[in-house]
């Protein structure tokens, strides 16, 4: 009898499973270009970072300097849907297009990846305890990571859209 239980458990598990992931995959599909361009978040600009920590600069700035240059938790956030973003749009132009870099895409991927896991182990470390330096260690990983990905997002925009750059992307 528990048998019969788990194993119906375990098979209506796997349907379930299965139709999020068919209506997922139909979601994905019906996506546009502009739409997936248009979802970037606007509010969260990395390439400042660059800027202003580089060098010996970056190696002098306290921790809460840091965290703050980032914008706290907050900007990792938007680090990290960006990313999902980034990762989606990048998806569709290797679906969609003959002409795009393969390798453009592939680091597009890794980048993406990784920034989602520096951000979040940074806020899982922000989590259980205060602002610390191996916390503003892990947010400026991910945002230097998070801005060499933006280069690369532009680069693809710029080939795959004709020239036509949103404002979100133009400020990457």
């Amino acid at each position: 009898m528990a048998f019969n239980l788990l194993s119906i458990a375990v098979v209506s598990a796997a349907a379930f499973y299965m139709v999020r992931w068919r209506a997922g995959l139909r979601r994905r599909n019906a996506q546009s270009w502009d739409s997936l361009v248009q979802r970037l978040q606007p509010d969260w600009n990395a390439p400042a970072l660059n800027y202003r920590f580089s060098g010996n600069a970056g190696q002098n700035a306290t921790p809460e300097e840091m965290w703050g240059s980032v914008q706290g938790a907050h900007g990792l956030w938007a680090m990290y849907e960006n990313a999902r973003v980034m990762l989606e749009i990048a998806d569709y132009a290797a679906r969609n297009s003959a002409s795009v870099d393969r390798e453009l895409i592939a680091a597009l991927r890794s980048d993406a990846m990784q920034v989602r896991v520096c951000v979040l182990r940074a806020l899982v470390q922000y989590a259980f305890s205060q602002v610390n330096e191996s916390i503003c260690v892990n947010a400026y990983r991910a945002a230097s990571m998070y801005s060499d990905m933006a280069a690369h997002m532009r680069q693809l925009i710029e080939v795959n859209a004709g020239g036509m750059i949103p404002a979100s992307v133009a400020a990457m």
